[in-house]
């Protein structure tokens, strides 16, 4: 029986999705990817799970897409269309989890896999990770929520340079750049290093950093007056949860609050 191409696990509250093709660089294939959804719906619908790590195995984060299955030319735009269509139903799911996610890179984040990346809240890095929008090496554009997501966080011109160009970026400019929220030694200290940041949502509401998360997502998209509103609702919910109130009589106890993210 072949290893399942997907793997998940849920310590202490931290889940971990490891995409598990290593002898291929955890290209993306078409069994990864109902795989990858049915783990993003789990963390999603798990209650216990408060934060999400998104690594590769291997040494290696995600090469992209899997380009043996480019060979095939029976498939129609038509296909394509279908397939692309079926990406862009869980990839949301992943970019608006409403718990804090990392990705974990070691290795290439490449195509498809920069995509991933990006998708994630913080990115941590090896110094052997590197980035690039390869697409239009092969004549393609990018895809799987890439366009949205890079102009956003390296500026216009930088994404147009980046997949213009489809330059490599090695992880200290890609760091620069804003991609990358902070650079470890290598991979064994990047686990640690992932582990450790998911551990300090451990004490953190929850639901707070999630619709913090969906309203600041949609930030560029809407006006000033349409944030305010989500903002009004958000912090109606937030006010009635036990979570808070738990914290103001904490406070008028003079008992230290449960999250505290300067004294970790």
């Amino acid at each position: 029986m072949s290893a399942s191409p997907v793997l998940t696990s849920v310590q202490d509250g931290v889940g971990t999705i490891t995409l598990n093709r290593p002898e291929a660089r955890n290209a993306l294939n078409q069994a990864m990817r109902p795989a990858l959804a049915a783990a993003i719906a789990q963390m999603r619908d798990d209650k216990e799970v408060y934060a999400v790590i998104l690594t590769g195995a291997g040494g290696a984060f995600c090469s992209g897409g899997d380009i043996s299955a480019m060979l095939d030319t029976s498939r129609t735009g038509l296909t394509f269309r279908a397939g692309m269509r079926e990406l862009h139903q869980w990839f949301p799911e992943l970019v608006n989890l409403e718990k804090p996610v990392i990705a974990a890179v070691d290795g290439p984040a490449f195509g498809a896999g920069l995509s991933l990346a990006l998708s994630a809240d913080f990115v941590l890095a090896s110094r052997r990770a590197r980035f690039c929008a390869v697409f239009g090496r092969i004549g393609l554009i990018p895809d799987l929520g890439a366009l949205h997501l890079l102009p956003r966080i390296v500026g216009m011109q930088k994404a147009k340079e980046l997949v213009f160009t489809a330059r490599t970026v090695e992880v200290e400019e890609a760091r620069q750049l804003g991609m990358v929220y902070d650079v470890v030694e290598d991979g064994a200290a990047l686990q640690q290093a992932a582990q450790a940041l998911a551990r300090r949502f451990g004490e953190a509401s929850t639901a707070a950093i999630g619709m913090a998360k969906t309203i600041m997502n949609q930030s560029f998209e809407s006006s000033a007056r349409t944030i305010a509103e989500l903002e009004s609702y958000g912090q109606a919910m937030a006010r009635g949860s036990a979570y808070h109130q738990e914290a103001v009589q904490r406070f008028k106890n003079k008992e230290p609050l449960r999250f505290d993210w300067d004294k970790k």
